[in-house]
């Protein structure tokens, strides 16, 4: 099975389905579908994108991008620091508050958005970094595995970028106030990373055993978040268990999600894998491609192993036709990204999270 290792980048689909609100969750076939609105979960994702954009070609549509995501993100947000998720076509938010999941890949964005804060403007990073101030304490309290996890990665990107703990001023400025010492605490940050971490390793060491080598007793979304996110923290607090967990649970997956014929083919999400059984073959979604190719690279630095650069070449290829299906997932025509594999085929629908995905995984790749 040959597939092309280059497609030609076609950045415009990621503005077409974004507003002046910003990017729609889902389209029909290539058209927002506007009665789904939008999520804070996709804007925020979104920003990875745009701002993976903006550093390869400094393009001003790319820059107008980045302001209409964070807005979004900084109207998603409650006077408590939390996230809301789902909004309608009126702009109007349908919930208090979003999800755990929601919170953490919030986080996510933001702390990502402020490792690339030196070739972006400082009024928009000094509005992530009051952001994640505000989300800070709510942040211990998530219990969702992969919440966490999107939480550890975000703050190890805030907490390694230099600058990134205080306001950007136009001025030489020292701080000198108890409010300002109190603004992104790195020692608060750094043990939020700590904590989290240990959660995950100590739900991995309570579900593994007897050949299964993973954090609960399911594989379902975002698995590849959970390794990666250990590996991050292990890069900040030192501690070796949580690089060791890290390994055996990213190769387990790896052991189920990489075709003997080799491909990469994620757990189907009609029926997902439970321990003891057949991991579902459909549908195949872009996100996880994405996911897992972002930790492969970061296995392959943390754990000096150039075998999963090939795992991760293999992620992206999924995308160009190296798949169970043989078929390229990226349009010609539009260079959207089609919604994954399903039984019968293409998922002809092209909404945001799959065209997020494949432009983060295609310039993380190729920097084109």
């Amino acid at each position: 099975m040959e597939t092309s290792t280059t497609v030609q980048a076609k950045p415009g689909y990621l503005r077409r389905i974004t507003d002046d609100t910003g990017i729609f969750q889902h389209t029909k076939f290539g058209v927002p579908d506007r009665s789904k609105g939008y999520t804070t979960d996709d804007n925020a994702r979104a920003l990875i994108a745009a701002v993976l954009m903006y550093e390869n070609s400094r393009d001003a549509v790319a820059l107008d991008l980045i302001h209409t995501y964070i807005s979004f993100i900084y109207h998603s947000q409650t006077a408590d620091g939390n996230f809301r998720n789902f909004m309608d076509y009126n702009r109007s938010f349908i919930e208090d508050k979003g999800s755990e999941d929601c919170q953490g890949r919030t986080l996510w964005a933001l702390g990502f958005a402020l490792s690339h804060a030196a070739s972006l403007p400082d009024n928009l990073m000094n509005t992530c970094r009051y952001l994640i101030n505000q989300a800070l304490p709510h942040l211990e309290a998530l219990g969702s595995p992969r919440a966490g996890a999107y939480a550890i990665i975000g703050l190890s990107y805030l907490t390694e970028a230099p600058g990134s703990l205080g306001y950007a001023f136009p001025y030489p400025h020292t701080e000198n106030t108890t409010e300002e010492a109190a603004f992104l605490p790195r020692a608060t940050i750094e043990s939020l990373i700590e904590n989290i971490a240990v959660r995950l390793h100590n739900q991995y060491t309570r579900y593994k055993g007897y050949g299964w080598n993973w954090f609960e007793d399911s594989i379902t979304y975002g698995n590849s978040m959970l390794p990666w996110a250990l590996l991050r923290a292990f890069l900040i607090s030192g501690n070796k268990d949580l690089r060791e967990t890290a390994k055996e649970s990213l190769d387990f997956l790896a052991s189920t999600t990489f075709s003997s014929k080799g491909y990469y083919k994620p757990i189907g999400s009609h029926g997902w894998l439970l321990r003891d059984g057949l991991a579902a073959p459909y549908d195949e979604q872009p996100i996880e491609a994405c996911e897992m190719l972002l930790a492969c690279r970061e296995a392959a630095v943390v754990l000096e192993d150039p075998a999963y650069l090939t795992q991760a070449e293999l992620c992206y290829n999924w995308y160009l036709g190296h798949n169970s299906l043989g078929i390229p997932l990226i349009d010609p025509q539009t260079g959207a990204c089609y919604d994954g594999i399903h039984a019968a085929g293409l998922n002809l629908n092209q909404g945001s999270e799959s065209i997020i995905s494949f432009t983060i995984a295609r310039l993380v790749m190729h920097h084109e």
